[in-house]
């Protein structure tokens, strides 16, 4: 059982600020993301993406501006349980919460905030006979501890930045790293992709381009692929992994079953404080829906602060949320 003041579902860039936003009004966050790290679409799907719209930035990439929000709430000391999706939902007589996770985490929280950006991210599977036959014998979607895959043979498909990422990253960890795409050029970062063309010329990987996965063997555990190349021609990869990286698919999940409003897949919000009629339940970022709903980051920034004042109530209780302030010079002082 882990105790906090608000558990925040997400931990993507809202859910990160949401954080900050709680620790001035001194309550205690912790989150749980269905994703084995921090930072949401942003660290996932394209982390060396430019982001324009960050005041005080002409232009961040996108994995740093998820560094510099975790260096933002140090201070606030969150707690974290990744890798783990959120199945239910239980509320207690006293009106708090208990947040249960896949894993059977059991988060008690006197507020919930849902930051799950699009919701719940769930692999795109390619369609394979058998493919589901050897789900965690061999075949896994997500990288969450790269040790597990030291010293073996890997073979990686897909052609976007996890798929190069983790290519350059196993390949001083694997014994042997082959990484298929169905085309002769990537989607990924160009830097990425030079590295991934570098390794393969020195031999450090193998590198099957205009190919396809369309098998997988094995008794029990994965033991072959079979891969196809643009003349239809299929060989057998010997490996002891597969990992199919070809993007997430965002899924509302298990959340659309807690009677909330929902709105065209997303969650109707009050834009007082963005709580969702449901009490001590609050949505912020691109979950939640409004007139005029605008699907930015620094939006949901804005609808995290909102919210943290808001859950303050739920809190403390017993305390009178106000500031006061002095002028000095024209200038307020809190």
């Amino acid at each position: 059982m882990i105790t906090t003041d608000i558990c925040i579902i997400g931990a993507g860039p809202v859910g990160l600020f949401a954080v900050f936003e709680a620790g001035l009004l001194k309550m205690r966050c912790h989150l749980i993301d269905a994703l084995p790290q921090v930072g949401g679409q942003l660290s996932e799907i394209y982390p060396h993406k430019p982001i324009y719209d960050i005041p005080g930035y002409p232009s961040i990439n996108a994995q740093e501006l998820v560094d510099n929000l975790m260096e933002q709430i140090k201070p606030f000391h969150p707690s974290f349980t990744l890798g783990e999706r959120v199945e239910a939902l239980e509320r207690r007589a006293d009106g708090s919460y208990d947040v249960i996770g896949s894993e059977k985490t059991v988060i008690h929280a006197q507020v919930v905030v849902i930051a799950g950006g699009l919701g719940s991210f769930e692999p795109r599977k390619p369609e394979i006979p058998g493919l589901a036959d050897f789900e965690g014998r061999g075949v896994s979607y997500m990288v969450k501890n790269p040790e597990l895959y030291r010293d073996k043979r890997i073979v990686i498909a897909g052609g976007g930045d996890s798929a190069l990422d983790w290519t350059v990253f196993l390949s001083d960890i694997a014994r042997e790293v082959t990484l298929i795409h169905r085309s002769d050029s990537f989607r990924g970062a160009p830097d990425s992709a030079e590295k991934v063309f570098a390794l393969a010329e020195s031999g450090k990987i193998h590198l099957l381009l205009q190919s396809n996965l369309t098998s997988v063997h094995g008794n029990g555990t994965l033991k072959q692929v079979g891969v196809t190349d643009k003349h239809k021609q299929e060989q057998r990869i010997e490996t002891d992994a597969l990992i199919p990286l070809f993007g997430l698919s965002p899924k509302l999940g298990p959340i659309a079953q807690w009677g909330l409003n929902i709105d065209k897949s997303a969650i109707a919000v009050d834009t007082t404080d963005y709580s969702t009629g449901v009490e001590r339940i609050y949505a912020i970022g691109d979950i939640n829906t409004y007139p005029g709903k605008l699907k930015l980051i620094l939006c949901g920034f804005h609808e995290a602060a909102l919210m943290a004042q808001s859950a303050f109530k739920y809190v403390h209780p017993a305390e009178k949320l106000s500031f006061k302030y002095t002028t000095v010079n024209g200038i307020h002082t809190f």
